[in-house]
């Protein structure tokens, strides 16, 4: 390696971080997105802390989650997550007040957390790990990885394995409290779970992405084939031209 190559190789490593970190932020929401998440729930442990009143700590969650919607189109962002937070918010309310356990308005959240956890283990198990399935379209790749880039598709079972660990011991200590703990220490408990396992398990998805070989933009190689045959196209239109002129030529020559 001369004194040239290392610059260049470390600036090919940079770039590659730079996009991992573009990529994963999208496709988690970046900081508002963890405050979408955070604050309706939030809100209602607070309320429900202070004055036991489900009603009001159910209806002040479900509004905090609709006015993030609003404030979103408002300013013409993506809406996915939020819109993901205003149906978790709905079910746990609808959940929450058919019951009459203020409870359960955080028990379709555990629920799904466990669904999910699950799926990451199961789908990496069966050689399609979900955070491959996630990613893939973020980074243009598709599922190029699963058969042309072994070195992602690895990167991509190690980040789905970490995402379901970090999510299944999220629910190893959320349930036991559901059934032991009130209200308000289960919803505090749940908050205080929010961001760090989060943090935690996007970290991790950027140390193995960074560490794998660069995606295969299949985007790109689309339409590179899609110029290739146009040129191809051409040129044998241009052939046939050329040679009825040159029949045509011969003909009135002879």
């Amino acid at each position: 390696m001369t004194s040239l190559d290392k610059p260049t190789e470390d600036t090919q490593t940079d770039d590659a971080r730079a996009v991992t970190e573009a990529a994963l932020f999208e496709a988690f929401g970046g900081v508002r997105g963890m405050v979408e998440t955070v604050l309706p729930g939030l809100l209602f442990v607070t309320i429900f802390t202070i004055n036991k009143d489900l009603h009001l700590s159910a209806i002040a969650a479900l509004a905090v989650s609709l006015l993030l919607v609003v404030v979103r189109l408002v300013m013409r962002d993506t809406v996915k997550h939020a819109f993901s937070g205003v149906f978790g918010v709905a079910f746990g309310v609808v959940f929450a007040m058919m019951t009459g356990n203020a409870k359960n308005f955080y028990l379709p959240g555990m629920l799904y957390t466990l669904g999910l956890g699950l799926a990451y283990v199961i789908t990496t198990l069966a050689g399609v790990p979900l955070m491959g399935l996630i990613l893939g379209p973020v980074f243009k790749e598709n599922l190029s990885w699963r058969t042309r880039n072994p070195g992602r598709k690895k990167a991509y079972s190690k980040a789905s394995y970490a995402w379901g660990g970090i999510l299944l011991a999220k629910c190893a200590i959320l349930f036991p409290l559901y059934w032991w703990a009130d209200t308000a220490q289960l919803g505090w408990v749940l908050v205080a779970l929010k961001i760090p396992p989060f943090l935690l398990a996007v970290w991790l998805t950027w140390v193995f992405l960074a560490k794998a070989p660069a995606p295969i933009d299949v985007f790109a190689e689309m339409e590179a084939e899609e110029k290739a045959e146009e040129e191809r196209k051409a040129a044998q239109a241009a052939e046939r031209e050329d040679t009825e002129a040159t029949a045509g030529r011969h003909r009135r020559e002879a």
